[in-house]
């Protein structure tokens, strides 16, 4: 387990599990940083002369565009691989060979894959660092980093808070990512579903073994006003193979303003975006909705992570 900035240098994230509060406690000193030197100066040359591959398998607007964004305010360069379709991939390019090929031009793999498991197969083949950007349903890791950067930056503490979350628990990678990642923290979860989207057995046996309280709930009006963090979910359309079951549950829960005025003053709603109709555009002038400051730490924390893994933090 990582505890300490220096020890980022060279090394893959591909996991939450690899972060304990002490270097949770230095990514976030240095995603500070970041955000005071961006908003003071624009960026800085760190990273000058390096180059990052950004390899996605999925559609991605924000992760794919904040890493691009990260390296550019550092310095450095981006080769951009968006559409695979138009890569070797194509061809019928083996992943451990597009890995191979791209280290061989870039300083760090951006890669997100439909399948589980496909970032750390990246990162046994290549000799560069490698980063998870999202494995299908299981890990996003930078997501969870910037979530939990956010919550801190906004409400400047972790314990104590109860966290409810709501949506697609089933299949929402950055659920499972978050809910990993603050185990390491005095907090209590709320999960709010339908019963098909419910957390996976795995994620919820981490919660209980560590000693967390939570409770799993259908009706979020039932819970709003426990909330200090809201984070709301889209039910993903293509993680279901039956699209009659995506109908029956893609609007249970919708965060508006009848919601909010039964939520705290102090609380935060959070959203690793896009929406698709589960938070109001009449929420987005309420100081609470953070979602897109949020989206903006993203860049941030990846500046801090580039910087970390190329040994420039």
């Amino acid at each position: 387990m990582t505890t300490t900035i220096d020890s980022f240098a060279g090394e893959d994230i591909l996991s939450v599990n690899q972060f304990d509060r002490a270097s949770l406690n230095a990514i976030f000193g240095i995603a500070h940083e970041m955000r005071v030197l961006v908003e003071r100066f624009g960026g800085a040359e760190l990273l000058q002369g390096k180059i990052l591959a950004n390899l996605f398998y999925e559609p991605s607007t924000r992760t794919s565009s904040s890493f691009t964004a990260a390296m550019q305010r550092l310095g450095g360069q981006v080769i951009p691989i968006n559409n695979v379709q138009y890569s070797s991939v194509s061809k019928g390019e083996s992943l451990p060979d597009t890995i191979r090929t791209l280290e061989s031009y870039a300083d760090v793999i951006v890669i997100r894959h439909p399948e589980v498991g496909a970032a750390a197969t990246a990162a046994y083949y290549a000799e560069k660092p490698v980063i998870n950007a999202g494995d299908g349903v299981g890990e996003h890791p930078t997501q969870a980093l910037l979530d939990l950067f956010t919550v801190q930056e906004e409400l400047e503490q972790i314990d104590g808070l109860t966290v409810v979350m709501v949506g697609d628990l089933r299949y929402g990678r950055t659920v499972h990512s978050l809910t990993k990642l603050l185990l390491n923290y005095n907090v209590s979860f709320v999960f709010v579903s339908p019963d098909i989207l419910r957390l996976p057995a795995d994620v919820l046996e981490a919660v209980q073994t560590s000693g967390h309280s939570y409770s799993q709930v259908e009706d979020l009006h039932s819970v709003i006003g426990e909330a200090d963090v809201l984070y709301m979910t889209r039910v993903q359309r293509e993680r279901f193979t039956d699209l009659a079951e995506y109908d029956r549950v893609k609007d249970f829960f919708i965060a508006d303003k009848a919601l909010m005025a039964q939520a705290k003053e102090k609380m935060i709603v959070m959203h690793p975006l896009p929406r698709v109709g589960e938070i109001s555009y009449a929420l987005d002038d309420d100081p609470r909705a953070a979602y897109f400051r949020q989206m903006r730490n993203g860049m941030y924390i990846r500046m801090a992570l580039l910087a970390a893994l190329l040994g420039k933090a």
